[in-house]
């Protein structure tokens, strides 16, 4: 049997992670598919000293990779938006099978990329572009087909839950934090993709698209970063039983998909509010299986190149078994695809924590209540704590609201004199 041959672009943290364990594991990646699967070209701007390539054809242009005729799958590891693109539509025109880790690519292209997949019979297969080695989209695809998802919930950015992990564990600020996460390695100098949640919600999108077969819609998730959680909260939310995680929603309701990403306190007692440092973990509930917990290392070279190497293998195995035909890549055929809207968040549902700094005077907690109260909004309890400052802070948790009731309702206690400065809310979610 002749080899599957295999071009990859990009030798960074990833390519280089992919490169080593296909090397390292050849023979029994051999055996799982019955042929052997051959690095025949790197595609790659410099060298990188953790792989040996002495004995791979090397090239510093990407895109002869992807036109390479020898080639049968191009691996594109290089990251960002325009330059994949091009890379990854030349090697479809050029037939090539193609694998993906480039989340923000395919939030935000994927429509376009797979169009032009169906029109070239090809596959594009992206598993490590969601949660590193965790396989949830094979899981979404496969595992759970027989389904109807309800809702999933995700840690799916380690960064962020590094940082939030270290503030309940120690009481640190944010800012200290961030600055120990960027000397590990585990942020960017530029951390605002992940701080921010626009890494969580490209992997959002793409999760909500396969688990409820609807285009990909990036442009549509809220968006909500937790440079705002001050350790105040993350303790007023332990005391109450909660701990406070930046997490990727998406639910299916009545009216349409929800599509969310912001800092949600959950109850300590649930498993994902367990999920410390740059771990990842997502949860799904389905109406056949019940509720599903995926678990494990969000990132890293070869953690993600596993995934890549999954996706190598699939298409391998279609190849020597004369399987042209491509698999949707948003596990729905293309024809089938729902046009349930994504709902504008003031029309989603959750309950609130506030956290009111009020002025010490008679009457205040009757103001706030009574703006709750005239907005429809009930209130699960009440907590007043001590403090030395000239302001007592006010934990108010509610119970479930629609995003537009409370936003009003902020609005006017943040107009209210008693009040200082702005009010603090955080989603509660009890998964």
């Amino acid at each position: 049997m002749k080899p599957v041959k295999v071009g990859i672009c990009g030798l960074g943290t990833v390519g280089s992670g992919t490169f080593n364990v296909l090397t390292r594991n050849a023979a029994e990646i051999s055996r799982r598919i019955g042929c052997e699967i051959m690095i025949a070209q790197v595609g790659a701007r410099r060298d990188n000293p953790d792989c040996d390539t002495t004995s791979t054809q090397v090239t510093r242009d990407i895109f002869e990779v992807a036109s390479n005729p020898d080639i049968d799958i191009v691996v594109e590891l290089i990251g960002g938006y325009e330059v994949a693109l091009k890379l990854v539509l030349l090697a479809i025109e050029n037939g090539k099978h193609v694998v993906t880790a480039n989340k923000a690519l395919i939030a935000v292209h994927g429509n376009q990329i797979f169009a032009a997949a169906r029109k070239h019979n090809v596959t594009v297969a992206f598993e490590s572009a969601v949660a590193g080695g965790i396989p949830i989209i094979k899981a979404l695809k496969e595992g759970l087909a027989a389904n109807k998802i309800n809702n999933l919930a995700g840690i799916i950015n380690g960064t962020g839950n590094f940082i939030l992990s270290e503030m309940q564990a120690k009481g640190r600020d944010f800012s200290d934090v961030l600055k120990e996460a960027q000397a590990l390695g585990y942020a960017e100098a530029d951390p605002t993709f992940d701080v921010e949640g626009i890494d969580a919600a490209h992997k959002l999108t793409i999760l909500a698209s396969i688990a409820y077969g609807i285009p990909l819609q990036f442009d549509k998730a809220y968006t909500e970063g937790i440079s705002k959680i001050t350790a105040e909260d993350i303790r007023f939310a332990d005391e109450l039983g909660y701990r406070i995680k930046h997490l990727g929603i998406a639910r299916r309701t009545a009216q349409g998909i929800e599509l969310r990403v912001h800092p949600t306190m959950i109850p300590k007692q649930t498993l994902i509010a367990n999920v410390n440092g740059v771990m990842n973990a997502v949860v799904v509930d389905a109406d056949a299986v019940g509720q599903t917990l995926y678990y494990g290392a969000g990132a890293g070279g070869e953690a993600t190149g596993s995934a890549v190497i999954a996706d190598i293998i699939d298409i391998a195995r279609n190849i020597i078994g004369g399987n042209t035909a491509a698999s949707p890549p948003l596990g729905f055929q293309a024809e089938t695809l729902s046009n349930l809207p994504i709902l504008a968040m003031e029309q989603t549902e959750t309950a609130y924590y506030l956290h009111l700094k009020a002025a010490e005077k008679p009457g205040v907690l009757a103001a706030v209540t009574k703006i709750l109260g005239q907005g429809g909004i009930n209130i699960e309890a009440i907590v007043q704590k001590e403090s030395d400052e000239d302001y007592v802070p006010v934990i108010l948790l509610t119970q479930q609201v629609f995003e537009f009731q409370m936003n009003k309702a902020i609005l006017e206690i943040e107009a209210l004199d008693c009040i200082l400065g702005d009010v603090t809310r955080i989603r509660v979610e009890h998964l």
